[in-house]
């Protein structure tokens, strides 16, 4: 059961990249960082890691919305990621962009699952060489088709470049975040970062929230 006091719902930020080097650890220790300054300890943050779990492209040999009424997972890695999400009551995912579209780990991690996120509340925190915005899009498309509760405000994070340099290059090849991006999304990004969260935690007061499972 979702809780039904801002003070007991719990918040799980989720780091989607799965690839070596990698920046998301980064991003979404800023962005757990931010919000739980202005937060003031209303909800629970957790950090999430989707590298953990190590889930192959899905495996199982039932179809997601089936578990738990009609079928149980066989694989342990479903089941941990089931259980995680399950503990949760909104979200938080931090998505990079590939090729001008989501992760391969970001899609298969949503579609593991079904009702464990049915009708929770989840915001998007993108970034890439122009922000992620197409990745954006399609994890905001795959969310609500599991009739979850996005927040209307994406942030889009755009790593810094300038004539001589850019940020991404660090970003991909040694998995290290460049402080003027550091510094742009800390303060030109925060108030876009601020108000996803704010408009996720008005989502858990909806009466709605109150018979999520």
């Amino acid at each position: 059961m979702v809780a039904s006091k801002l003070s007991q719902a719990s918040v799980a930020i989720i780091i989607t990249s799965t690839r070596t080097p990698r920046v998301c650890p980064k991003i979404a220790n800023i962005i757990k960082d931010m919000v739980e300054e202005a937060d003031k300890n209303e909800t629970k943050l957790s950090l999430v890691d989707l590298a953990d779990f190590k889930l192959p492209i899905y495996d199982e040999t039932v179809v997601p919305y089936q578990v738990p009424s009609q079928a149980s997972y066989a694989n342990e890695h479903s089941r941990r990621w089931s259980a995680e999400i399950s503990k949760h009551d909104a979200y938080v995912l931090v998505i990079p962009e590939y090729n001008y579209g989501m992760a391969g780990s970001t899609k298969n991690a949503i579609d593991y699952l079904r009702n464990e996120w049915i009708g929770k509340p989840a915001a998007i925190v993108s970034y890439g060489m122009t922000g992620g915005k197409n990745a954006s899009e399609q994890v905001k498309t795959s969310l609500e088709g599991t009739e979850m509760c996005v927040s209307p405000t994406r942030p889009q994070l755009v790593f810094f470049k300038s004539d001589e340099t850019s940020d991404i290059f660090t970003a991909m090849h040694k998995g290290e975040l460049g402080e003027r991006s550091r510094e742009i999304w800390t303060t030109k990004d925060k108030q876009d970062i601020l108000k996803a969260f704010e408009e996720l935690k008005e989502a858990l007061k909806t009466p709605s929230a109150e018979n999520r499972n």
